[in-house]
């Protein structure tokens, strides 16, 4: 591993589409980082064994196995942090994540939500956004705070909604554009920052 180049942890819960879409990304040379581990909090996740098979460190904290959310976050961070991370990607990961995690990760953890925020907070944004007569709709990347989907965000992808959309072609066309959208936020993160740089 080049040492002048980002080290990313990812976060997946299930089959980890975007997961995949980063580390193609990183494998055709559009993205240069370092994709350090791959981390679930489901054993049966189905993307852990595109990170075998791609030779990527991954391991499984098992939030069923821990009494408490905080007790479940701070393994998990602790994980984490054997990776030295500069950032730490949510990928699908299906888990809200308390203040402390959050903030022991401040400006270093992304998530990607499926809306032009700050519309569309929350889960169902694509029927929502069809209800709301939106016509336009689609993803952003935001870095993660302590409040639902509130972070800043560092990138949108925009996809128009159509009059013959239901909320699962729109979510099909929304996640064509996500694939793109977390590799090329990734990137814009590390060429505006210093990570790594030194």
């Amino acid at each position: 591993m080049a040492a002048n180049k980002a080290n990313i942890v990812i976060l997946i819960s299930g089959r980890g589409s975007n997961m995949m879409s980063i580390v193609d990304a990183v494998n055709d040379g559009t993205l240069d980082v370092n994709v350090t581990a791959i981390i679930s909090n489901r054993p049966d996740a189905a993307g852990l064994g595109f990170a075998q098979q791609q030779g990527i460190h991954n391991a499984v904290i098992d939030h069923k196995l821990y009494d408490t959310r905080e007790q479940f976050d701070q393994q998990l961070a602790k994980e984490i942090d054997q990776f030295s991370p500069d950032l730490v990607i949510l990928a699908g990961f299906m888990r809200i994540l308390t203040a402390e995690f959050v903030e022991h990760f401040a400006d270093r953890l992304i998530n990607i939500h499926p809306s032009l925020l700050p519309k569309f907070k929350g889960l169902n944004t694509h029927q929502r956004a069809i209800d709301a007569g939106e016509k336009e709709h689609g993803a952003s990347v935001h870095l993660v705070t302590p409040e639902l989907d509130d972070g800043p965000v560092v990138l949108q992808a925009r996809v128009p909604v159509l009059a013959s959309d239901d909320a699962a072609t729109l979510a099909k066309r929304v996640l064509e554009q996500e694939h793109k959208l977390y590799p090329n936020a990734i990137k814009k993160l590390i060429t505006e920052t210093t990570l790594r740089t030194a």
